[in-house]
């Protein structure tokens, strides 16, 4: 699902359901979740097969993923990527630190928000675009998948700047057919010597979930 989402120099790799469920973890992972209840410690263990996975199809041995500032993934050198989890789903898309500068990606169960989320996490002009979308698709869930689209917007910014963006830092529009693009409304990262002012996205929704994805290219 993810996978479609991405340029082709992208490796995803995805696990549903219970795939993967007994994956072991390396002792540093280990030691991370020793105490986390037994959903937070398999996706834990899921998500980080679907990077080793993937590292491997990008031909670099599998090795510990222990999250750093923030919560942000330690990539091995010369990769960047992404991983998500939510219920029944956990992916992770890797790609070579030379084809891409950033990339970020979530996915999040197909329906509405937690009644009172959307107002904290958005801004008018996004409600507004949302009840246009919802008169031309309202077999979506676009509160659900804003909030999506957010989560990729931080993905894909912290590693490029080492910095927070709130939810109300990033005007993003969707579009119904499947795109998005996210206006960075604090000074963007420098990419090639070159500030960006903003993320393009793309989306899908299908099989009970919402998917969200950003790549960005080296200028």
């Amino acid at each position: 699902m993810i996978e479609e989402l991405l340029p082709q120099t992208v490796v995803t790799v995805e696990a549903c359901g219970h795939d993967d469920a007994e994956t072991p973890l390396f002792p540093e992972e280990e030691a991370l979740v020793t105490r986390a209840v037994a959903k937070r410690r398999r996706e834990f263990a899921v998500v980080r097969s679907c990077a080793r996975r993937a590292m491997e199809k990008l031909g670099v041995p599998p090795q510990p993923i222990l999250p750093g500032e923030r919560g942000a993934p330690g990539w091995p050198a010369g990769l960047t990527g992404s991983m998500t989890h939510t219920d029944g789903y956990c992916a992770a898309a890797l790609v070579r630190a030379t084809d891409l500068a950033s990339l970020g990606i979530d996915a999040e169960v197909h329906g509405p928000l937690p009644e009172g989320v959307l107002p904290s996490v958005s801004l008018p002009s996004e409600r507004e675009c949302l009840r246009r979308l919802a008169a031309q698709r309202p077999d979506v869930h676009w509160d659900r998948l804003l909030f999506s689209a957010k989560e990729s917007v931080y993905k894909a910014w912290f590693p490029l700047t080492g910095k927070w963006l709130d939810f109300t830092e990033a005007d993003i529009e969707l579009t119904a057919d499947g795109g998005f693009r996210a206006a960075l409304l604090v000074p963007g990262p420098l990419v090639g010597g070159r500030r960006l002012d903003h993320f393009d996205g793309r989306w899908a929704a299908g099989r009970g979930l919402v998917a969200t994805a950003i790549a960005v290219p080296h200028e």
